[in-house]
């Protein structure tokens, strides 16, 4: 049996940021974890994380909405993004796995959940960053920019900065039901 302490936040929000990367480099220490997929908008988690994980050895893969989306949300800001990359950082905008592809498109359109909404939705249930770092590994894991890892841990968050983050087998989309999820380190409760 394996026991230990998991971090529930009484909120969401990017108030939790600097708990969940320090929380994520200890877990990754510990587990001999190598690499960190991460969720980011502007670049700014990733720098965030690179502060948190300096002489931890991690690799960070940086994932970013993807571009159809900017214009509603955010791009990523080019000195932020350049700032990461200098620092080791490997960025990737693509389309998003689960919500935000054409499956969304789908339903904006004519109604009715596709499987895929329904399975972030299910996510939902758990915590926004929940389904997000599910689909930033999913993500990261199609570009092939995850090959030949074993465990990872994936950081996301609700809107801006980062609430949780989790440890996870990672798998292509189009082996879904492979990806395992093992551990949650934090979470908004």
């Amino acid at each position: 049996m394996l026991k230990r302490e998991m971090i529930l936040f009484e909120s969401s929000g990017p108030e939790w940021t600097e708990q969940t990367l320090r929380a994520a480099r200890d877990r990754a220490l510990e587990l001999g974890i190598k690499t960190v997929v991460l969720a980011t908008n502007t670049g700014e988690t990733a720098l965030k994380a690179l502060d948190a994980f300096e002489g931890a050895g991690l690799r960070i893969v940086a994932v970013t909405l993807h571009a159809g989306i900017w214009q509603k949300y955010v791009p990523p800001d080019p000195d932020k993004v350049k700032a990461a990359e200098q620092r080791g950082v490997r960025f990737l905008t693509a389309t998003h796995a689960l919500m935000g592809n054409v499956g969304t498109a789908i339903f904006e359109r004519f109604g009715g959940l596709p499987p895929c909404e329904l399975i972030s939705r299910t996510y939902y249930t758990f915590s926004q960053g929940l389904k997000v770092a599910v689909e930033v590994a999913l993500m990261a894991a199609d570009a092939g920019l995850l090959e030949g890892e074993g465990e990872v841990i994936a950081v996301a968050g609700t809107g801006v900065g980062a609430d949780t983050a989790i440890v996870l087998s990672p798998a292509y989309t189009t082996n879904f039901f492979d990806l395992k999820i093992h551990e949650l380190i934090a979470m908004p409760r």
